[in-house]
């Protein structure tokens, strides 16, 4: 057997290089580039062996670990899973700041590479620079803290060792039911012994993502359920579009006449314009799907894990409604004691088709869907059509913004009053051209997602659509996009704080506090002033005052040569609605009337919970 002489970290980083992947009949790198900041954990052996491959695999140089690690999760999504990037660290605090980064990723059943650098294994050092002591478990480092935010986890403590690790994660990554993070932690002493490694081990490797057929008796169960249907439904969810299942789901909903909803991750499934779309479901969703929702009888849920702002906490169906559920991953597909059909949603539905020939919903139905619609459309027109207020609403922004934007760019956003608003108002015009995370509504994500999606795809515009409480907690890779050169429009949505978890606190009884800044418990009420802060990391900046000024300063940015940044003033108390149920805490006891009368309510809703699992 012939071998190669390297260090454990050379050995990595050599497998990494010689791993590809298929997209579009095309061969493409399956690691195209890493996210890293270096310190001691990292910077002496794992940093030596990048730098010698840093033509093929390139080193993004972050602000922060958290950013990151979250650049990349965009990525992948903006790649449909198709294309991994890693993001690395030192040990200690660098560690720990992906791992908020790893939870966006498994929530969301995205893959990323976490290579974080670990303490001596020999112990002889102890305790190093950073080092977190547990004196009952001398083995445990901070770097256990990703293990329930890793599908796949690994310390390697022998240079060995990755031959077996290194395969495993990757099959992780790339397993459709199994997808999301992998972390794989280097202790210092590790990552520079040398070893023999067999030469075999870093042949190049072409990877195809697997595409599972159905059992042939679960999808024949799925199909009498479905044609026993007088009102069914699709829900579209985010596996529709990694699977690519987009046309598929579409021609299948018109050609049986089936209303279609999204969900936030499923959004951009279909556009728009589909003939049976009926809008997004659930908390964020319209009043339309909503509404078909509550008298559909069948659901043919795909790739969706049913999230409760998918829902409605389980109040959006009768009691009565069946499930199918599409799905690769069976935890995900048997939800709700549904239908479970445990395969890939492409190649399903491609099996559903022929089998479901001469179906054809009622008329009725059909037309009942399409008028839900017609008024839908018609009350966003009026949401996002411009007033004499003279504060701006979520509903008039995102609808401008939307409007102005070309066909095939992609909007990103996260946590906070836009992900309903974006769900809502914004009028997806081609697939694959919207990235809301709500898997884990993760605050942050929305400037550093920008950063990956743009370097996804430089031939479109990468629109950022933030709030001011957002921004404030992340925001220095507008900074790095300006010195990478991936250019992204940042619009700022400047309430006042975090007005829609005031929101939600005054409508379950609260009284405002500590959201809205001027809430808070403050000596001097001062706002940022963010197009200085923008400009001062090399960005452009703006403010405008009106939706006239956003539409004019949106043509302006879609023409400057940097990332530019829009900044507008929004009202903090003025929602489109469309909501169904969301089932949170509430107190049982308060001295507040308001808060005795929300606590009424949510037990009157939740009479209307489905029961199951």
């Amino acid at each position: 057997m012939s071998t190669i002489r390297l260090t454990m970290a050379q050995a990595l980083v050599k497998f990494l290089v010689n791993q590809f992947t298929m997209i579009d009949g095309k061969r493409e790198p399956l690691f195209p580039g890493a996210f890293g900041i270096f310190g001691h954990g990292n910077v002496t052996c794992l940093s030596e062996a990048l730098f010698e491959v840093k033509d093929i695999l390139p080193v993004w140089r972050g602000q922060n670990e958290q950013s990151m690690a979250l650049a990349a999760v965009a990525f992948a999504k903006a790649k449909l899973r198709r294309q991994i990037m890693i993001a690395t660290s030192s040990i200690g605090p660098g560690a720990t700041n992906m791992i908020t980064a790893a939870g966006v990723a498994h929530a969301n059943r995205l893959p990323i590479l976490i290579l974080a650098g670990d303490t001596f294994q020999n112990r002889r050092p102890d305790p190093v620079l950073q080092q977190v002591e547990h004196y009952g478990v001398p083995s445990i480092t901070v770097n256990d803290g990703f293990k329930p935010v890793s599908r796949y986890w690994d310390r390697i403590t022998h240079p060995e060792q990755i031959i077996s690790s290194l395969p495993q994660a990757v099959a992780t990554m790339l397993d459709p039911a199994d997808c999301g993070p992998a972390f794989i932690g280097l202790p210092q002493d590790i990552q520079e012994l040398a070893f023999d490694y067999p030469v075999e081990f870093f042949t190049p490797t072409v990877h195809e993502i697997a595409r599972n057929r159905p059992d042939a008796n679960r999808l024949k169960a799925a199909i009498e359920v479905l044609k026993s249907a007088k009102r069914p439904m699709i829900i579209a969810g985010g596996g529709v579009r990694y699977s690519g299942a987009e046309a598929e789901v579409a021609k299948f909903a018109s050609d049986h006449g089936i209303p279609i909803a999204e969900t936030m991750a499923g959004k951009a499934s279909v556009v728009h314009s589909h003939t049976t779309y009926i809008g997004p479901l659930g908390v964020t969703g319209s009043t339309s799907a909503n509404n078909i929702a509550a008298e559909a009888d069948v659901i043919l849920s795909i790739g969706t894990r049913l999230q409760d702002f998918t829902t409605g906490s389980w109040t959006c169906f009768a009691h009565d409604a069946k499930f199918i559920s599409i799905n690769a991953a069976r935890y995900d597909a048997v939800k709700h004691r549904a239908v479970a059909v445990v395969g890939d949603a492409k190649v399903t539905m491609q099996e559903l088709v022929p089998a479901m020939h001469g179906f054809k919903v009622d008329a009725a139905w059909t037309k009942k869907a399409k008028n839900e619609m017609v008024i839908w459309n018609k009350a966003v027109d009026g949401y996002k059509m411009p007033t004499n207020s003279g504060i701006a609403t979520y509903g008039q922004i995102v609808g401008m913004v939307c409007d102005k934007a070309g066909e095939r760019d992609y909007v990103v956003g996260a946590a906070g009053g836009l992900p309903g608003e974006l769900n809502k108002v914004w009028r997806v015009k081609s697939p694959n051209t919207f990235d809301v995370e709500y898997g884990f509504s993760c605050m942050g994500y929305e400037v550093a997602g920008g950063w990956g999606a743009a370097m996804a795809d430089p031939t479109r515009n990468t629109i950022v659509m933030v709030g001011d409480g957002s921004y404030l907690i992340m925001n220095s890779d507008i900074y790095s996009t300006v010195l990478t050169g991936h250019k992204m429009i940042v619009v700022i949505c400047d309430n006042g704080g975090y007005g829609v978890i005031n929101r939600l606190q005054n409508f379950k009884g609260g009284e405002s506090y500590n959201n809205l800044l001027k809430d808070c418990n403050v000596k001097n009420l001062f706002h940022v002033d963010f197009v200085k802060h923008a400009e001062s990391m090399g960005a452009l900046a703006r403010k405008v005052s009106s939706i006239a000024e956003l539409g004019l300063a949106m043509d302006w940015a879609k023409t400057t040569d940097r990332t530019t940044v829009i900044v507008i003033e929004n009202d903090a108390f003025v929602w489109t609605p469309g909501d169904a149920m969301w089932d949170v805490g509430v107190p049982t006891v308060s001295k507040r009337k308001e808060v005795n009368e929300a606590r009424k309510y949510q037990d009157d809703l939740r009479k209307k919970q489905r029961i199951g699992v």
